[in-house]
């Protein structure tokens, strides 16, 4: 299983311009809108300072990064939940995403013009929001015909469910996005069947100009927005943090630090995509291999083996566990052994980020 992140936005915001840079993929940044018709996809490496730390210390001859995939898709009009611009086709694209990374363009560009005439980037964020939770609205609707049916049949589980639908239609047509609406996990049970945009966990990437990072009031304005909002936000320079993706990685951070850059914003993306969907990783060793995995936090143990292999879920006994900062600390599992830092558990044990894994399984 891989985990998907749906780049939304509008046209010409540069959403293409980021998946290059996330990717190296070379995904076609054409300043016309609708480029993108069919979406881009890409599998990312997370980046894991833990990781490299461990090929330094076992030097195995394989480091193997637990990834993402992101989804590129074209960028979003007003009157697109309508199908207008092959909006329909481009929502259902993101209808099974994870989450929604919304490219807000905070540049001025006299050779890629705004759709919209000029750079207003709150208006942007609205008229994309508003067609999500259009298109919310418009399933959600289908949904409860169906459920109308049943209920006048007198199916009682149909009535619970319509009543949880309901709840979130009015919601929406408030302008309130459905995971703000404080759903209980019962309720969020009867919203399975509905793929729901504003469900998702979600963030804005601000896609900027190295004079509109320096000293340019949209930007602000759009840290405003976020902040009012509690909605991550993360600045990249788009066209120069593509640019950079041919030279060594020593000199893409000398010349982003010398900007003022820890690091590049596409490795922020990449992990602020990866804390919102409330992941884990944990490691194997196994052979010449050490390998990142990723699950969902609160997994226990035998379905963390089966992202390995089914088998390993179906036959599982117990696992060795170590942490990687004892394994870094001790130097090596036999002296984090001795020291009593290694611990075996059983199925109920629920998998901790940062772990060190040695399954045991019936074949």
């Amino acid at each position: 299983m891989s985990w998907k992140c749906g780049i939304i936005g509008l046209p010409n915001a540069g959403k293409s311009t980021i998946f290059n840079a996330l990717t190296a993929a070379g995904a076609d940044t054409a300043i016309y809108p609708f480029s993108t018709i069919n979406p881009n996809l890409g599998v990312v490496p997370v980046p894991d300072e833990r990781l490299a730390a461990l090929g330094t210390l076992l030097k195995p001859e394989k480091l193997t990064p637990t990834t993402i995939e992101f989804v590129d898709v074209a960028g979003l009009i007003a009157g697109a939940s309508q199908g207008e611009g092959l909006g329909n086709q481009f929502l259902g694209h993101i209808r099974d995403v994870d989450l929604l990374v919304h490219v807000v363009r905070c540049f001025a560009s006299s050779k890629c013009p705004h759709p919209l005439g000029n750079l207003n980037p709150v208006r942007d964020v609205e008229v994309v929001e508003t067609e999500l939770l259009l298109a919310d609205l418009e399933i959600l609707g289908r949904q409860r015909l169906k459920l109308e049916k049943k209920v006048k049949m007198g199916e009682k589980a149909g009535a619970a469910a319509l009543a949880v639908l309901s709840r979130v239609a009015d919601g929406l047509d408030q302008g309130r996005w459905a995971r703000d609406l404080g759903l209980t996990p019962p309720e969020l049970e009867h919203l399975q069947p509905v793929p729901l945009l504003t469900l998702k966990p979600y963030l804005f990437v601000a896609n900027l100009s190295e004079a509109e990072f320096e000293a340019g009031m949209h930007y602000q304005v759009l840290q405003e927005l976020a902040s009012t909002r509690r909605v991550p936000l993360v600045p990249i320079l788009g066209d120069l943090e593509s640019e950079l993706q041919d030279l060594p990685g020593e000199e893409q951070h000398e010349f982003l630090a010398s900007l003022g850059f820890g690091e590049a914003g596409i490795r922020r993306l990449i992990r602020e995509s990866y804390r919102l969907l409330d992941l884990v990783t944990f490691y194997t060793i196994v052979g010449p291999e050490v390998r990142a995995w990723t699950v969902p936090a609160g997994t226990p143990l035998p379905r963390a083996a089966g992202r390995i292999h089914s088998d390993m879920e179906k036959g599982f006994i117990r696992a060795e566990v170590m942490h990687f900062q004892d394994l870094q600390n001790l130097g090596s599992a036999a002296k984090v052994k001795e020291a009593g830092r290694l611990h075996v558990e059983g199925r109920d044990y629920l998998v901790q980020d940062g772990e060190i894994l040695l399954f045991r399984f019936s074949k």
